[in-house]
């Protein structure tokens, strides 16, 4: 008789994964985060990115907007660290009244520890503040290539330099406070360099309590501030014993520290070549959970089906904690809405391999697959 119970749930749970085409679901019941992720436009495109919100994100459901931000706006508290040409109080303040008349919440992002380079160019942070660089002893080549001696992919600053925080605290400030944002998302994917051997304040220690003390300081202080932080879920995943790798997950034993953070950090889990189901294993350790794709229209429309299905098919102490699904997009805000308008343009045309696998393809694809389920 258990065997007969445990197969019809188990069928019944087959067949839940089909059940959406035939139930009506409210747009708004679906999923409580439904997002898209770019950075943020350049001063000169800010009116037209207004319009993709006004037009494109309103009319699909898109209740959550991801801006990468980083040295790209006017700090007042360090102008030092201004990239060329960056945005204005005023640009911000478009961007959030387009926000709200939209339904839109705003999430600017500054990348923190990681990401402080890219190829052979060091970010605003250490150039200006060399002292905070933890690894100085790499050099930037003249010419970058992958893989090289010196395992460098990006720069990190180091997370126990006495000065560092009171820099870029002061920008995430600024930053939420233009953008009268609740939450901020902090980057924190992709850190292959933590714990050197030859930095003198980290050499030796736990790379997963170095990477759960950063997380927990700067989400720490966005609670004072009634403010929540997001991060990448990359580093939090083990690498070698799922077979992920060192991209989508940490081969440098920063996995740990999942055990280790405030379970009120909410994860942006990033799989962008095939839908591997970690959302369940960050909601099993208490976490919420986004799921998230880029550029392969197949992984995102999988990913939306499978957020659907964990919120139906788990308890009520579980499923809320699968908050979501979010496009992701690795370029300028002006050349993804250069390629989502001739996309638009060419509607019907029959697209080659190349062209199907573009971040304007996901979008419209994974959020076509929402409303579908929703009506």
């Amino acid at each position: 008789m258990k065997k007969l119970i445990l197969l019809g749930s188990i069928v019944a749970a087959i067949l839940g994964l089909f059940s959406f085409e035939s139930a009506a679901i409210p747009l708004a019941d679906t999923l409580p985060v439904r997002g898209f992720a770019i950075a943020a436009p350049k001063k000169g495109q800010v009116d037209r990115f207004v319009g993709f919100m006004d037009t494109e994100l309103r009319r699909r459901g898109v209740n959550t907007l991801v801006l990468r931000v980083d040295f790209d706006y006017a700090y007042e508290s360090h102008p030092e660290l201004r990239g060329a040409n960056p945005l204005s109080k005023e640009d911000i303040q478009r961007l959030v009244e387009a926000g709200k008349r939209n339904g839109i919440q705003l999430i600017p992002q500054v990348n923190l520890l990681g990401h402080q380079s890219w190829a052979g160019t060091i970010g605003n942070l250490l150039k200006v503040y060399p002292e905070f660089d933890e690894t100085p002893h790499v050099q930037m080549p003249a010419e970058y290539k992958w893989p090289n001696d010196d395992g460098l992919y990006c720069k990190s600053y180091c997370p126990l330099h006495p000065e560092v925080h009171g820099v870029v605290f002061a920008l995430v400030d600024e930053l939420c406070d233009a953008f009268e944002a609740d939450a901020f998302h902090a980057g924190m994917d992709e850190v292959f360099y933590i714990g050197d051997d030859k930095c003198p304040r980290c050499g030796g220690r736990d790379k997963a309590a170095l990477f759960a003390g950063e997380v927990t300081k700067i989400r720490n202080h966005l609670a004072g501030r009634n403010r929540k932080l997001w991060i990448w879920g990359d580093r939090l995943i083990d690498g070698k014993e799922t077979g992920i790798g060192m991209w989508e997950a940490s081969m440098n034993n920063t996995h740990r520290a999942i055990d280790m953070i405030p379970k009120d950090v909410v994860i942006a889990d990033w799989h962008y070549v095939r839908p591997v189901q970690t959302p369940v294993y960050f909601a099993m350790k208490g976490f919420d959970v986004v799921s998230c794709s880029w550029d392969q229209p197949e992984v995102g429309v999988k990913h939306v089906e499978d957020m659907l299905t964990f919120r139906a098919h788990n308890t009520n102490a579980m499923k809320d904690r699968f908050k979501g699904v979010m496009l992701t997009v690795w370029s300028s805000a002006e050349q993804f809405l250069d390629g989502f308008d001739k996309y638009k343009a060419e509607q019907g045309k029959e697209l080659s391999e190349a062209e199907a696998k573009n971040p304007w393809v996901t979008f419209v694809k994974m959020f076509e697959r929402l409303e579908a389920l929703a009506n």
